[in-house]
């Protein structure tokens, strides 16, 4: 298995349970603090093409910072993509990656057959 990246916010409940889930049948994690690192551009381009290439799945809409910032009426996917480098917030979180794949919010299923693809 390759190592498995989980980027989430402290205080986020399913960043814990993902934790959890990894730590519980011995998987080593490597935490990112979304909040404090965000997504580089390389990490935001493999987890769009990951999870289907829309930039919507990676987007909290039920989170304050989505209202704070408008984005539901800004124009551009450009407009949306900047914001989201500069407010790592708007992640819905935990991004999970395990080499070229990857999830988002919570998904014990996916990560299951990762373990049986894997082993």
């Amino acid at each position: 298995m390759a190592a498995i990246q989980i980027f989430g916010k402290l205080k986020c409940f399913d960043t814990k349970k993902a934790l959890r889930f990894f730590k519980e049948r011995g998987i080593a994690v490597h935490e990112v603090d979304i909040l404090r690192k965000g997504l580089s551009a390389g990490e935001y381009r493999s987890v769009m093409s990951a999870v289907g290439g829309d930039m919507n799945t990676l987007i909290d809409v039920s989170s304050k910072a989505y209202q704070k910032h408008h984005i539901a009426y800004l124009a551009s996917a450009q407009a949306v993509e900047d914001k989201l480098f500069d407010y790592p917030e708007l992640y819905k979180t935990p991004i999970v990656r395990n080499g070229r794949r990857a999830t988002v919010g919570y998904a014990p299923e996916v990560w299951k057959e990762w373990l049986r693809e894997d082993s």
